[in-house]
């Protein structure tokens, strides 16, 4: 179920950040008041994530997925630009994300190990 709040909290945070652009800095109101609505439901479901799940990588999850899909989003529907090193840092972001994940789960079956070892 933590994974399911972390895709909410993900989701959330995307809408927020669509918000805060199509908000123009804080002069439309709607589009304020729904930032502010979409960022703390992203932080609520964060938190509930972060029950289950380590901060470090909950939150390199949280943040690389957002900016990851914000990436798309300002490009295919703010036509903003996008060029080699947009991709390069896009590709360095999933392999981040990739390597905190794994190593994350190495880490608790190694304690997992040592737990066990200790009980014998």
């Amino acid at each position: 179920m933590a994974w399911v709040y972390l895709c909410i909290a993900i989701l959330l945070e995307v809408a927020g950040t669509i918000s805060m652009k199509s908000s123009e800095g804080f002069t439309r109101l709607l589009p304020s008041i729904l930032l502010i609505i979409f960022y703390i439901g992203s932080l609520s479901f964060l938190t509930l994530a972060l029950k289950m799940i380590d901060v470090s990588v909950a939150y390199a999850i949280w943040s690389g997925m957002g900016i990851l899909v914000i990436t798309f989003i300002g490009v295919f529907y703010f036509n903003e630009s996008f060029n080699v090193l947009k991709i390069v840092s896009i590709i360095l972001i999933i392999i981040g994300v990739t390597t905190l994940n794994f190593a994350g789960s190495h880490e608790k079956a190694d304690s997992q190990k040592v737990v066990e070892s200790e009980e014998k």
